[in-house]
């Protein structure tokens, strides 16, 4: 049973008419006879009755007809969920995140995607930076969103930058430096820094370092109390100094000062397998990335 013989029956079904239903099919009534009379062979029984001025459903046309007309809609759902897909407005994306990405740039980037994409989703996982490049390599997410980078150099991987945020320095409201509008890495060299441990937030902790390594500084360091990572509530520890932010992570401060860092700016790196199987929906969830328009307060790299 072909869809074809399929069409040319439910047409001629709902006209009573070969001749109309052949152009609505856009064939010849001979064709249309052929197809209907080669379904009644392959089902071995008439579907029609014919008179010279008229057609009728026999009991088992009526019955094909209510099914064939079902057979025919699933089809082209079908074809077009199918559709859909190959053009990836439809389809699962998914994302692995370290946390610094998730309070902006995560959700930022999954709402441009699916502006116009009603079909499509993305699946967001919050990762450890470790675990995230692990994940990348062995196929469980799509792609990969972190600060800094996944620390990967193979030709497997593609990483690009989306975007990027200003250091911050964060001080309590009293410090002497706190009416600045910037201020430089280097005067904070001899200060007590709070830091959360590298086990904790590996990422975060990592682009810190790097800031530091960068600007030739080696302050104390110690650990921070509150296990948020915003740190919104550090300053409760009299022995932390300062610390450093970005502005996805100052939502919720109200005890602390944050002072750009000079020019100094954290990255934010998508990374992927450079793999020309990708899913069509993971191609374009990269590409859109690539090109969205960054939230507010954010740079291009």
């Amino acid at each position: 049973m072909e869809l074809r013989e399929l069409r040319a029956f439910v047409a001629a079904g709902q006209e009573l008419h070969f001749a109309r239903a052949a152009a609505q099919l856009y064939m010849s009534p001979s064709t249309m006879s052929e197809l209907i009379r080669r379904l009644e062979l392959e089902l071995g029984t008439p579907l029609f009755t014919r008179t010279t001025r008229r057609i009728e459903l026999t009991d088992a046309g009526t019955e094909l007809l209510g099914r064939a007309q079902t057979i025919l809609e699933l089809t082209a759902q079908a074809a077009e969920a199918v559709g859909a897909i190959a053009r990836a407005d439809a389809g699962a994306v998914r994302l692995g995140i370290t946390p610094p990405a998730g309070p902006v740039l995560a959700p930022h980037l999954a709402r441009e995607f699916k502006a116009s994409r009603s079909e499509v989703s993305v699946e967001i996982e919050r990762m450890w930076l470790p675990a995230l490049g692990a994940a990348l390599r062995a196929g469980t997410i799509d792609a990969a969103l972190t600060c800094g980078d996944l620390g990967i150099d193979t030709p497997d991987i593609t990483t690009a930058v989306i975007g990027s945020e200003r250091l911050l320095i964060g001080l309590r409201p009293d410090h002497p430096l706190s009416g600045e509008s910037n201020l430089d890495l280097r005067p904070f060299g001899d200060r007590t820094l709070g830091m959360h441990p590298a086990h904790l937030f590996p990422a975060w902790h990592r682009v810190q370092r790097l800031a530091l390594a960068d600007a030739g500084l080696s302050p104390p360091i110690v650990e921070i109390d509150d296990p948020d990572l915003s740190a919104r509530f550090w300053a409760q520890q009299p022995e932390v100094d300062w610390i450093m932010l970005i502005g996805s992570l100052f939502m919720g401060h109200t005890e602390t000062v944050a002072i750009p860092a000079g020019d100094r700016t954290v990255p934010f790196t998508l990374s992927w397998q450079a793999d020309s199987s990708q899913r069509p929906v993971v191609r374009r969830f990269i590409e859109s990335s690539l090109q969205a328009t960054l939230p507010p307060g954010w740079m291009r790299a």
